[in-house]
């Protein structure tokens, strides 16, 4: 597995972010396979992921490698210098800050790792939970450079996660829709979530989730664009329902309040997500075995299977 180094992106020059970088194996295509954190999890619970992925090509070409944590996640102990001056650094910068630093990181890695320009790069996105936000406002922002995305679980991006479930205090509220689930569950699920999941609540990263419903107000949509003139090859992972269930219940909101509104509601998301790229393009959504939300962590080996699916399109 390669060192975690450090560099100074030359766009913001006072701190230093942490990555680790692989070069390519026995390929001539220019391919960089780039794993988006999402807010749990740093860049080292991909690194199973790239194991288990070299071992099921077992000597075929290999596209190069690169994590790497956010400002202030995991080993880049440093914070974005823009949240300094934020009156709420939970929420000092957005997601599109986020990938503006991506795009300028990339630019530098592939410059100084492989000697080339980043936009000749066939562009991988691997992503987790809001990395996959990051993955599609990246392939937004710049149209035409990502070649696929294999999304793992991603964040709803344009939900305030509390209306997912039913509203008891609504006008038109029927208890008998939630029956036979108590009235007093879903009120205590609700205040749960918002406490814990609400855009307004902010993070360590100072990564802040306040405007992405803005940002991504759909899931099914803008329709992507890749390098070479149809969208770009996407792939769409959700979570096992009964593991999620099992996961959310240590958090709080029980495993039929999980099954009846949370596993159904995401799967629709999930479903417009896949049709973000035209349909010969897309696969999914499909269901990892085993994982909750945190799929690298769960199952690697389902992951890497994922991505060589892909790669072998790519490469």
């Amino acid at each position: 597995m390669a060192d975690v180094e450090f560099l100074a992106l030359a766009t913001k020059p006072s701190v230093q972010l942490s990555y680790s970088f692989q070069a390519p194996e026995t390929t001539t295509t220019p391919v960089l396979v780039v794993f988006l954190n999402g807010l749990g999890l740093p860049q080292a619970f991909w690194h199973p992921v790239i194991s288990q992925l070299k071992a099921l090509r077992n000597g075929r070409s290999l596209p190069a490698f690169l994590t790497y944590d956010r400002f202030g996640q995991g080993q880049t102990t440093e914070r974005d210098p823009q949240d300094a001056g934020a009156e709420d650094p939970t929420h000092g910068h957005d997601c599109i800050a986020s990938v503006q630093d991506l795009r300028q990181l990339l630019i530098q890695i592939t410059g100084e790792k492989l000697g080339v320009d980043v936009d000749s790069v066939s562009l991988v996105l691997v992503g987790n939970s809001i990395g996959c936000a990051l993955a599609r406002l990246y392939a937004q922002e710049y149209s035409g450079t990502v070649t696929a995305l294999l999304l793992l679980d991603s964040v709803l991006a344009n939900s305030d996660f509390v209306s997912v479930f039913p509203d008891p205090d609504a006008p038109d509220f029927d208890p008998a829709t939630i029956h036979p689930i108590p009235v007093e569950a879903i009120l205590a699920v609700r205040a749960g979530t918002r406490r814990i999941f609400h855009p307004d609540v902010g993070n360590k990263e100072g990564l802040s989730r306040r405007n992405l419903r803005d940002l991504l107000p759909a899931s099914d949509g803008p329709l992507l664009r890749g390098p070479n003139g149809h969208g770009p090859y996407v792939t769409v992972v959700g979570h096992d329902f009964d593991t999620f269930a099992e996961e959310s219940a240590k958090m709080g909101p029980p495993k039929p309040v999980t099954n009846r509104f949370v596993n159904p509601y995401w799967q629709r998301y999930n479903e417009g997500l896949a049709k973000i790229t035209e349909p010969e393009f897309s696969k999914g959504p499909i269901l990892a075995p085993n994982a909750g939300h945190f799929v690298q962590k769960d199952n690697p080996e389902f992951v890497a299977q994922e991505l060589n699916e892909l790669l072998e399109k790519v490469i």
